[in-house]
């Protein structure tokens, strides 16, 4: 970015919930289903249904809104949104106006310079549309209602977001967040999480808001990231040659990574709202609120700064086994079975994690039990074997069947060695084969040390006990 501009930047987040029927009627969300099989008269609009609020997508909107520290409001009726949807049937959408049912709170992101809190200007409630189907017939649109009337929170920042890093954290840990209070698989690909991003320029210094670009759509949070960095470049370049910053509302073609305009957009638009009069405005009480929030799980934050506290665990180690709660979880269960918090964070961060991602599933999916891992790492503080040999030879198989792992490890002849006669003939019999490598050792090239130690393992096969290897092998070596 050119350093005579800043970018301001606003997002809107669509958050499908996921409660097993729509937002106004019992038609069924499951995703992937033939296309219009999930569709009642209400779900078509035909005259004279009448719709009812979903109970379930209240709570999991007040959830968000607790999670994400904002005023809830107590009062609340929907309105209906007037402007044509091919693929909505009523020819308006049930969404909040003037009472959003969260206002104001923030998210609070970490970038490579500071701590920020991102503003949110609301959280509402409404349905989503149906899938407008472009690619099947050359000549024809083709419209699947299954979708039409899923319940959607909208989340909506305030523009307070600076640069598109800014905007890939902020998204991540919204993410983390609708999954992590179940409200919300977060899957992009399949369109239960939606992000539009509007986009401007302004010289620095200045207050006025730029004119701006809205990039609808977008689909995955590298694409979001990837839309604004070729907005705020496209817009800077248009200002430098003279020109004028149209405002428009774009998508992003993932082939090029450039965004391209659908239509140029007014100022404002007259959707002529109106109180929906087929639904009863629905009425909080602070009771009702303080129930939900006594149901939701300790946040990430939260739990970031116990597993510091009261764990002894790094600020990277706790983010690490905090970004999913399954994970976390997993840590407090093999926590309560050994003390060794440091070396449960170790497994869960390094050899079991990255055994999970080669195998292409999740800690959700783990057969390992908490209580087996205690115990392999219980074994190797015991000095009964060492990390190496547990994370390649004994861990493939634990993962893959329940056995106690000093069983494992006896039956494999994986007990290490520690018996000091033992170790000393292999010891003797390195220096005796490298007497070059000795020679350089002794002339300052401590750094040689390394091979001699990962000799000896050879030559034990894995089983001599490493620190005693060493030990041995710098007093022979003086």
């Amino acid at each position: 970015m050119s350093g005579k501009y800043e970018a301001v930047i606003g997002l809107e987040v669509h958050a499908q919930l996921q409660t097993l029927s729509k937002l106004f009627c019992g038609d069924s969300t499951t995703f992937g289903a033939e296309p219009n099989t999930h569709v009642s008269a209400i779900t078509l609009g035909h005259p004279g249904t009448l719709p009812k609020t979903n109970k379930l997508a209240i709570e999991y909107a007040i959830k968000m809104g607790i999670a994400c520290n904002c005023e809830i409001e107590l009062h609340n009726y929907f309105a209906r949104k007037n402007y044509f949807y091919p693929d909505l049937p009523k020819g308006y959408q049930i969404s909040q106006h003037t009472t959003p049912i969260c206002k104001n709170g923030y998210i609070t992101i970490t970038t490579s310079v500071e701590e920020k809190n991102i503003l949110l200007n609301r959280i509402h409630l409404e349905e989503d549309a149906g899938k407008s189907i472009h690619d099947i017939y050359e000549d024809a649109t083709c419209v699947d209602l299954n979708r039409a009337g899923t319940p959607l929170i909208e989340i909506v920042t305030e523009p307070c977001l600076q640069n598109s890093d800014e905007a890939y954290q902020y998204l991540t840990e919204l993410r983390k967040l609708v999954r992590w209070i179940e409200i919300c698989d977060g899957n992009m690909e399949e369109g239960s999480l939606r992000c539009d991003a509007n986009i401007s320029i302004r010289l620095k210094g200045e207050k006025k808001l730029g004119t701006r670009v809205e990039v609808k759509n977008l689909n995955s949070i590298r694409n979001v990231k990837k839309a604004i960095d070729f907005e705020i470049e496209r817009m800077i370049n248009v200002v430098e040659s003279g020109g004028t910053i149209t405002q428009q509302t774009k998508s992003f073609d993932t082939a090029t990574d450039t965004t391209f305009a659908i239509r140029d957009k007014e100022e404002a638009n007259d959707y002529r709202y109106f109180a929906d009069p087929d639904l009863a405005p629905f009425h909080l009480t602070e009771n009702f609120i303080q129930q939900i929030q006594s149901s939701l799980p300790a946040l990430p934050q939260q739990l970031i700064k116990s597993l510091q506290e009261k764990y002894l665990l790094s600020e990277y180690d706790a983010k690490q086994l905090c970004d999913d709660k399954v994970t976390v979880n997993y840590f407090f269960a093999t926590a309560s079975e050994n003390k060794n918090y440091k070396a449960i964070a170790n497994w869960l961060i390094g050899p079991i994690k990255q055994y999970l991602n080669d195998e292409g599933t999740s800690f959700e999916n783990i057969f390992l039990q908490p209580k087996i891992l205690a115990a392999l790492i219980q074994i190797i503080d015991e000095g009964k074997i060492n990390f190496s040999v547990a994370a390649t030879k004994l861990l493939p198989v634990l993962m893959k069947e329940n056995i106690e792992p000093l069983v494992l490890a006896e039956s494999l002849n994986l007990i290490q060695v520690s018996n000091v006669a033992d170790i000393d003939i292999w010891v003797n019999e390195v220096i005796t084969a490298m007497p070059d490598k000795v020679a350089e050792y002794k002339k300052g090239k401590k750094g040689l040390i390394g091979l001699f130690v990962g000799e000896v393992k050879k030559r034990s096969k894995g089983k001599a006990d490493p620190k005693l290897v060493t030990t041995l092998l710098e007093e022979k070596l003086k």
